[in-house]
C-alpha cells in the first residue's frame, strides 16, 4: 500500500468518522472550510452526508478565482484590449464574468490574453514578445503570491522593461475575519487551508481561538486528513477548549516557509483589496512595494483604484455566487444552478473555477442535492 492510499484507507475513514458520530449529541457542530480544495475533496469522497447530522460543513471564500471582483475582471479586459498590451492569466481567470463581459469574451473581441501555468511562463512571454507589453494577472492566496513574486525578482535582475503584474492577491485571515464579524452565519469551528499554511505557518491561524473562540485545525486533502481534522474540531468544542491544530504534519509547521514570506514581503506591500461577495476589505491584499512599483501595472498604465463597486453582473442575474462565498447558501440553493447555470455555460465565478464550490457540487453532488 502507497503513501497516498494509507490517506483513501476506507476502514480508517469509516472509524473516524464513527468517532465523530460518537460525540454527536447536541446541536451540529458548523465547520466553514476556507479553502477550495477542501471543498472538492469534501464533495468527492461524500463527506458533508457522511457527518451529517453530526456536523455541518459550510465552504468560504477560499477560491481565489472566485473572490476576484468584477472590477479587476473589467481593468484586466480594458488592459488586454489596448494596443501593444498582452495579458498573461493562469486558465480558470478566462470565463470568470467582469461587469459586462469575461477575458474570453474579450479575446473574442481582439484582446490578446494568454493563458500560462506560471508567473515564469509570463516571463518567457515576455522575453519573446519584446515587442509587447506582458502584463501577468497576479492570482491566489499566499500560496501562489510567493511565485509571482519570484517572478518579479526575477524580472527585476534582467532587467525586463516589458513585464508587469496587476496584482489580485488576497490574503486569507482578513476575509475570515471579515465573514465572522459580518454574523450572517454561525461557526463552530474552521477547516485551516493546509496549502496556505505551508507558507504562512499554523500560527497564523491563532486569532481564530485568541479573538472568536473558534478553534481551527489546519488539514491536508485526503479524506482521512480531513476526518482527522474534523474529529478534533468536534472534540475541541464538546470540551470548549478552541485552540488551532496541526493536522496536516507532513506539510505544516509552526512559522511556516520563512524564505517565501521574506521574498513576499520584500516585493509586496499589504493592500485593501476588493472581494466579490463581500466587498472591500481593510488590509486584505497585496500590491506591489515602492521599490518594485516599476512593476506594477495599475501604475505603469495609469489604473484606477479598485474598491468594491457596483453589484457584481451575476448577482443582478439572481447569481448567489456571494453568499456562498460567505457560506450563507449552499450551491443548490441558488436558483440557477444546474439549470441556467453549468460548467458549460457559467453565470457566476463558483460555478468557473475548478475550486469554486458550486462546480463541487454540481460535479459530485448534484444527486443529493
Amino acid at each position: 500500500m502507497t503513501y497516498i492510499q494509507e490517506f483513501r484507507n476506507p476502514t480508517a475513514a469509516r472509524r473516524l468518522i464513527e468517532r465523530i458520530h460518537a460525540l454527536g449529541d447536541g446541536a451540529p457542530i458548523r465547520v466553514m472550510e476556507f479553502c477550495g480544495g477542501h471543498t472538492h475533496a469534501i464533495m468527492r469522497y461524500g463527506l458533508r452526508e457522511a457527518l451529517a447530522p453530526a456536523v455541518e460543513l459550510l465552504s468560504g471564500p477560499g477560491c481565489p478565482v472566485c473572490v476576484s471582483a468584477s472590477s479587476d475582471i473589467d481593468q484586466a479586459i480594458e488592459l488586454c484590449l489596448r494596443p501593444g498590451v498582452t495579458v498573461a492569466t493562469f486558465g480558470d481567470m478566462i470565463r470568470v464574468p467582469g461587469s459586462r463581459t469575461s477575458l474570453q469574451g474579450a479575446r473574442a473581441q481582439g484582446g490578446d490574453v494568454r493563458v500560462v501555468y506560471s508567473a515564469l511562463d509570463a516571463l518567457e512571454l515576455a522575453r519573446n514578445l519584446p515587442q509587447r507589453q506582458v502584463v501577468m494577472l497576479g492570482i491566489g492566496f499566499e500560496t501562489t503570491a510567493p511565485t509571482v513574486a519570484a517572478a518579479a525578482a526575477q524580472a527585476r535582475a534582467e532587467g525586463l522593461p516589458n513585464w508587469s503584474v496587476y496584482s489580485m492577491h488576497k490574503l486569507t485571515d482578513p476575509a475570515m475575519r471579515a465573514i465572522l464579524d459580518a454574523g450572517e452565519v454561525r461557526l463552530d469551528a474552521v477547516l485551516g487551508p493546509g496549502h496556505v499554511a505551508a507558507i504562512t505557518g499554523w500560527q497564523a491561524w491563532e486569532f481564530l481561538p485568541r479573538e472568536y473562540a473558534v478553534p481551527c485545525a489546519v488539514s491536508g486533502f485526503e479524506p482521512t486528513d480531513i476526518l482527522q481534522a474534523v474529529l478534533a474540531l468536534v472534540e475541541c468544542c464538546r470540551q470548549g477548549t478552541p485552540q488551532v491544530l496541526n493536522a496536516y504534519g507532513r506539510g505544516v509547521t509552526a512559522q511556516g516557509n520563512t524564505v517565501a514570506q521574506a521574498l513576499m514581503g520584500r516585493v509586496f506591500r499589504v493592500a485593501h483589496a476588493a472581494w466579490r461577495g463581500i466587498g472591500l476589505i481593510p488590509a486584505s491584499g497585496l500590491a506591489l512595494a515602492p521599490d518594485y512599483a516599476d512593476l506594477d501595472a495599475r501604475r505603469r498604465f495609469d489604473l484606477p483604484d479598485v474598491t468594491d463597486g457596483p453589484l457584481d453582473a451575476e448577482a443582478a442575474l439572481g447569481c448567489r455566487c456571494g453568499e456562498v462565498l460567505r457560506g450563507v447558501t449552499l450551491p443548490p440553493e441558488c436558483p440557477l444552478f444546474g439549470s441556467a447555470c453549468t460548467p458549460a455555460h457559467p453565470v457566476g465565478p463558483c460555478m468557473v473555477s475548478a475550486e469554486g464550490a458550486c462546480a463541487a457540487h454540481y460535479r459530485y453532488g448534484r444527486s443529493a442535492a
